[in-house]
């Protein structure tokens, strides 16, 4: 499975990269102003920072609501770098866009997924990733993780080659839980990444390790 971080932050970029086991980036507007980064020249600047720090795909959220909206500031984001993956809303635009871009060899990421419907539509289209967002379906008393193994079973059933990004991860078990189902990826905080290193028995060990070395070398 492939880990994403889902942040405009560099630092933490950074730190997941340096873990070792960062496959790539998403992000969105609310992301980028959270980290203060407004205006169009500053937001496509970012995304190249973003780049220039990853080896993988670099999701870059339109903000058109309309067709030709999308694909013109798709066009204009997948310019920026080979990296940039274009992030589409799910909608009748969106889709249609997907579609656009999977027929020009544009990668694209179909958002805000909250169905096996809507993911069969975006894979349809020939989205290169689709993104169900399982924290937020579960915030509303939904099984999100039910959701990836729909989406699952039906890809598997068709062959389909979209891969299935498992976004608004919350915790370290949603992502031993997404890939238990076989999601493709999973995107969410450095928290969550960080999260699978701690157990408080390799705590414990490590640190009688550590005292029974200190006892017999001193």
């Amino acid at each position: 499975m492939k880990f994403f971080i889902d942040t405009a932050n560099l630092a933490q970029i950074k730190e997941a990269q340096a873990l070792g086991v960062l496959d790539g980036v998403t992000t969105n507007p609310s992301l980028m102003a959270k980290e203060g980064i407004t205006g169009k020249n500053n937001i496509l600047k970012h995304y190249v920072d973003i780049c220039n720090l990853v080896e993988g795909d670099v999701s870059a959220e339109v903000n058109a609501l309309d067709y030709d909206g999308m694909i013109k500031e798709g066009e204009e984001l997948a310019e920026l770098h080979d990296q940039i993956v274009v992030k589409l809303p799910m909608t009748k635009e969106g889709v249609m866009a997907a579609k656009y871009f999977s027929d020009k060899g544009i990668k694209t990421n179909v958002t805000l997924v909250f169905s096996a419907g809507q993911a069969l539509l975006a894979a349809k289209a020939g989205a290169t990733y689709v993104s169900p967002f399982i924290g937020r379906l579960d915030d509303v008393s939904t099984d999100g993780l039910a959701l990836i193994e729909e989406i699952r079973l039906i890809y598997d059933n068709y062959g389909y080659e979209t891969q299935i990004l498992a976004a608004s991860v919350r915790h370290t078990m949603h992502i031993v839980n997404c890939a238990k189902i076989g999601a493709d990826v999973m995107t969410g905080p450095l928290s969550a990444i960080a999260g699978l290193l701690k157990h408080p028995l390799t705590d414990i060990g490590l640190a009688q390790f550590v005292a029974d070395f200190e006892k017999g070398n001193k």
